[in-house]
């Protein structure tokens, strides 16, 4: 077949796949017009998924007649003064979304230039320019999209339900609200209204986290850190959840660089990196960060999206923000979100689905099957705890219940009262019950005290009495004894002993009596995970707090283990004033705090 030149419309078409991918693209680019021409108010209506209508009004400066017939060609723009590419400073400069939308439906866009005596309408229909007329309107632009992707049929096919297209449409506003906070906004499907958010006073720190829990919630507003930093030329700011407020997927990490959002990559896994061994795996963090780098220092035109960049020096802009998370996230000492409360309360009054008894079969009424039902299987008391009801019964019409008459009550997480199931502290504060997991908040403890002295001239290594031989499957053996030496640096001494056991003559100090068998077959899958990833004997290097977060485990206190009054306070004690202790190594709350006002209302006090 001879080779041939391709039609205007039909190139025109090729491309808006590029530009147009579906509903919420056309919602992203018509809305970050708006903000380029300086609007203060946007309201967006999408109607259908918004493959029937999209309609985008603003107050912006509007466009004279001449440069609207000039708006839907392809690379027309009034954004780029000339031909440098290297200082772009607003979101589009491609000059392409127009046409391309205009080429795949039925677009109109009606405008007025500040001060213009008249409107000027033109429409598109599948990559037919209409002429231009007058129109009527105030100020600013009005942009209607009907028939979305009419003129390619095909494109439908791979659309998804209306429902889906919806929530596109909503999480790209919002991504743009949250960027823009001085610009109002409004998202609607014609009928009813699902966001409306107004604009907000200058100052990002001081009154954007009002519009951040518009958007991302109540437990955000509640639990969000501030993030600022600043090195050389580039700076960081904006609020960070705490660690134990995450969610399944990354959709509420809202990452903003120069005014634009986006969902680059290295920012995303930088962010990662920095919350850490802070999260459950597979979980994101909630945060919204705004990153400001000088224009020439990063590279926007990557994609058509515009929603990937390139750093001119990725490494300085990394260390910034894995620098500026963890000292936000440091300043929260032991601090838990206080959804995890709530949803234990949720959990409480919810109504539990018992199986149903075996047809024809008698209930056991036996006072011995009553007890294994209601009966914990440990339930231990400090000895103040023990005193008779009426010696610390609170005065009439105290709501407060039991007084606390120790200093420890006066701290954040409380005094000791009891110890449930040997698994679970339960403490008493002036206004709240904290229910510790002794197990998860010693793991931390032991984790963190760990990476401190490794950092600090090593891990202090204690001498065993009769060395323990542990037998293993021999590929564990050869994992383990390849990598002696860098175990050696972390205060644990092994030698082969045979084919197929290791002797271990020392441990790191931390960890006192702890499971050796169980932390060196632990040790030994770390090993084997990372010659599959190719990281071989640099499992240290690669997987240090990995390797020491497995060292803690096997060194902490073990559920089952009945502590003494003064084991539980100290370990409150030591949760206080050590830094990321509201979870464990695996990212697991530590505790949960229970108000005594939600518990009076449990009891229909309140």
């Amino acid at each position: 077949m001879a080779i041939r030149q391709l039609p205007p419309n039909l190139v025109n078409r090729i491309a808006a796949g590029e530009v147009v991918e579906r509903p919420a693209s056309v919602v992203k680019e018509l809305v970050e017009n708006a903000i380029d021409a300086g609007a203060r108010r946007i309201d967006v209506t999408a109607t259908g998924g918004g493959l029937q209508l999209i309609r985008v009004t603003d107050d912006g400066t509007g466009m004279a007649r001449d440069d609207l017939a000039l708006a839907v060609e392809r690379h027309a723009t009034s954004k780029l003064g000339g031909d440098d590419l290297s200082h772009i400073l607003t979101l589009g400069f491609r000059g392409e979304a127009l046409p391309s939308i205009g080429a795949v439906a039925r677009l109109s866009i009606t405008s007025r230039l500040e001060g213009a005596s008249e409107a000027s309408t033109i429409s598109v229909d599948g990559g037919h320019k209409a002429a231009l007329k007058p129109a009527a309107l105030s100020a600013g632009t009005e942009v209607e999209v009907r028939d979305l992707f009419y003129a390619t049929p095909a494109r439908l096919k791979f659309m998804k339900s209306e429902r889906a297209e919806t929530a596109a449409i909503a999480d790209h506003v919002k991504r743009l609200a949250l960027a823009h906070p001085e610009v109002a906004f409004s998202l609607s499907n014609g009928e009813r209204t699902s966001l409306r958010l107004e604009a907000c006073p200058p100052g990002l720190m001081d009154h954007g986290l009002e519009r951040m829990g518009r958007v991302l919630g109540s437990d955000f507003l509640a639990d969000a850190l501030p993030v600022s930093a600043a090195r050389d030329t580039m700076a960081a700011e904006g609020f960070a959840g705490l660690p134990t407020l995450h969610r399944a997927n990354g959709l509420q990490c809202y990452l903003v660089v120069n005014g634009r959002p986006v969902r680059d990559k290295l920012i995303v896994g930088t962010v990662r990196a920095a919350y850490g061994d802070l999260l459950p795996r597979g979980r994101y963090p909630m945060l919204v960060l705004f990153l400001t780098v000088p224009p020439e220092e990063v590279d926007v035109n990557v994609h058509p999206a515009k929603t990937e960049l390139r750093f001119r020096d990725p490494n300085a802009v990394r260390s910034l923000l894995i620098g500026a998370l963890r000292d936000a996230l440091g300043t929260a000492g032991h601090r838990a979100t206080g959804s995890l409360s709530q949803s234990a309360l949720d959990r409480m009054v919810r109504p539990q689905h018992r199986p149903a008894p075996t047809p024809g079969a008698a209930p056991d009424t036996s006072p011995r099957a009553y007890m294994s039902h209601s009966r914990p299987r440990g339930f231990g008391f400090s000895d103040k705890a023990q005193a008779p009801l009426e010696a610390v019964s609170a005065p009439s019409g105290d709501t407060r219940g039991t007084a606390i008459v120790e200093d420890e009550a006066d701290y954040p997480l409380g005094a000791a009262r009891a110890q449930v199931q040997d698994t679970f502290i339960i403490a008493q504060t002036a206004d709240a019950l904290v229910i510790v997991d002794q197990h998860a908040a010693h793991e931390r403890l032991v984790y963190e005290r760990l990476k401190h002295a490794y950092s600090n001239g090593g891990i202090t290594r204690q001498l065993l009495l009769i060395p323990d031989v542990v037998e293993l499957d021999g590929e564990a053996v050869a994992a383990l004894l390849a990598a002696s030496n860098e175990l050696e640096s972390l205060g644990l001494v092994v030698e082969a002993f045979g084919q197929s056991a290791i002797v271990v003559r020392e441990v790191p100090a931390l960890l006192g009596t702890c499971d050796v068998k169980g932390l060196l077959s632990d040790l030994a899958s770390a090993l084997a995970e990372a010659e599959e990833d190719g990281e071989g004997g640099r499992v240290l290097a690669a997987r240090l707090d990995h390797v020491l977060s497995t060292m803690a485990c096997h060194g902490s206190v073990r559920g089952g283990r009945r502590l003494s009054p003064d084991e539980m306070n100290a370990l409150l004690r030591d949760m206080e004033k050590t830094p990321f202790s509201g979870q464990c190594n695996h990212g697991r709350p530590t505790y949960i705090e229970l108000k005594l006002t939600d518990i009076e209302k449990l009891f229909s006090r309140r």
